[in-house]
């Protein structure tokens, strides 16, 4: 009683905080603690309502719930409100809740249909996509299939800066374009595509897009062919995670302003990917394509810090090519990062001619995670401390268990020449 009292005495601010991270139907049950609590839950301004917490109750009580708490809300501004449904929700009761929201001022919306062998389709109320959603900032929207209601009106979130959509079905390609072009403030894109996605090619064409994820179900036939059309010329962030081979990213308009890119992909065609992100200042890459992909005349005339892994039997080209057209590069990073198939093969190392810019005059660290001493890795590694002038630091991680290997590996490494004296070698 003494502990319950204690927190009834919290200043309301307080209270209120504390009911915002709890789930709906706790906040609910704070009512019945005493006077001081019986209004309180009206004025949380977080709401989450999850489904799962209502299985031991008579069926159709959670939609009532909802509704009847939303009606009843009556805080100034519904900062965000949550819903976690599964497979006997109702598109109906969907679109009650959410135009509900919608004239509470809700903030952030954020709705996952916990049930992934099913589809459930959901046709939100327009009035949350035209007038009745100009405050919005942050949309979520997980497995459901999107219903275009009225073809002839446009979405409207003026506010809108965040917008997820994973396992998201589609009406059309123009559906989707439609919804991102009534989004004209919005900076933070993420989309995880599903295998029946409805679409051939996902256009992201977002003038004030600043941040985009984007990534493709491991479910997805390999050759079937499905995309993504880029066109954000304000980009800074770009992660994208595809490794279906039939695949491609077209990128219309390059990213002057991008600073930082998360590139892992196996397409066979790339489209002059690489190209388009000559700008970028931290960069990983992966690339499992069979061809080589590099772009002659490329120059990252910006980039730093470089993350190479080391799966593809492409990356000592790769990695030639980078450190040719990387003048700046003061970090550089190798990672293996998938498991290597029985056909994967080791390419040999091909010293260049000439040693590139960035190696003599501005290669500070190099870190290798997952070093298994073969002679290519060696052999890359001697090459840049028989070159690196103003190399300070060299970090080595072996994945052998073995001590007397580690051993052998750290001897080697160890009475390999350098070129810079300040170099100070870590191995694990």
């Amino acid at each position: 009683m003494a502990h319950r009292d204690s927190i009834s005495h919290l200043p309301e601010e307080l209270r209120l905080r504390i009911l915002s991270l709890l789930p709906a139907k706790d906040v609910l049950a704070t009512m019945l603690l005493s006077k001081r609590w019986k209004s309180l839950w009206m004025l949380v301004p977080r709401l989450e309502y999850d489904h799962a917490m209502y299985q031991d109750v008579e069926d159709g009580s959670f939609p009532r719930v909802v509704y009847s708490s939303l009606v009843l809300h009556e805080a100034q501004v519904l900062e965000c409100l949550r819903l976690k449904l599964d497979w006997r929700s109702k598109a109906l009761d969907i679109g009650v809740w959410v135009k509900t929201a919608v004239k509470r001022g809700v903030r952030e919306l954020d709705i996952e249909i916990n049930s992934p062998s099913v589809l459930t389709p959901v046709s939100l109320p327009w009035s949350l996509y035209s007038a009745g959603c100009r405050i919005l900032v942050t949309l979520k929207l997980s497995n459901m299939v999107l219903v275009d209601a009225s073809p002839s009106l446009s979405a409207s979130f003026t506010s809108l800066k965040n917008l997820s959509l994973v396992d998201i079905k589609y009406p059309s390609e123009y559906f989707v374009e439609n919804f991102l072009s009534g989004c004209p403030v919005l900076e933070e894109l993420v989309v995880e595509r599903c295998p029946d996605d409805n679409l051939v090619v996902l256009p992201v064409l977002v003038p004030s897009l600043k941040t985009l994820v984007l990534g493709k179900s491991t479910d997805v036939d390999e050759d079937k062919v499905a995309g993504f059309v880029v066109d954000a010329p304000l980009l800074e962030r770009f992660d994208i995670l595809d490794h279906n081979e039939g695949g491609y990213c077209y990128i219309r308009e390059n990213m002057p302003e991008i600073v930082y890119a998360n590139i892992d992909i196996n397409y066979r065609v790339l489209w002059k990917f690489l190209g388009s992100i000559t700008s970028v200042k931290r960069l990983y890459l992966c690339l499992t394509t069979r061809k080589n992909a590099y772009p002659a005349g490329s120059v990252f005339h910006r980039l730093v810090h470089l993350t190479l892994c080391t799966c593809g039997s492409k990356w000592l080209k790769l990695l030639v090519c980078l450190l040719r057209d990387s003048p700046k590069l003061r970090v550089l990073k190798f990672a293996q990062c998938h498991v290597l198939g029985d056909e994967d093969y080791r390419p040999c190392w091909d010293e260049p001619s000439s040693v590139p810019e960035c190696v003599l005059s501005s290669l500070e660290t190099l870190e290798w995670v997952k070093y298994e001493g073969t002679k290519e890795e060696r052999e890359v590694v001697a090459f840049v401390f028989r070159n690196a002038r103003c190399l300070k630091k060299a970090s080595i991680s072996s994945t052998s268990t073995d001590p007397v290997k580690k051993l052998e590996m750290l001897k080697e490494l160890s009475f390999l020449p350098r070129c810079s004296s300040a170099c100070r070698l870590t191995f694990d």
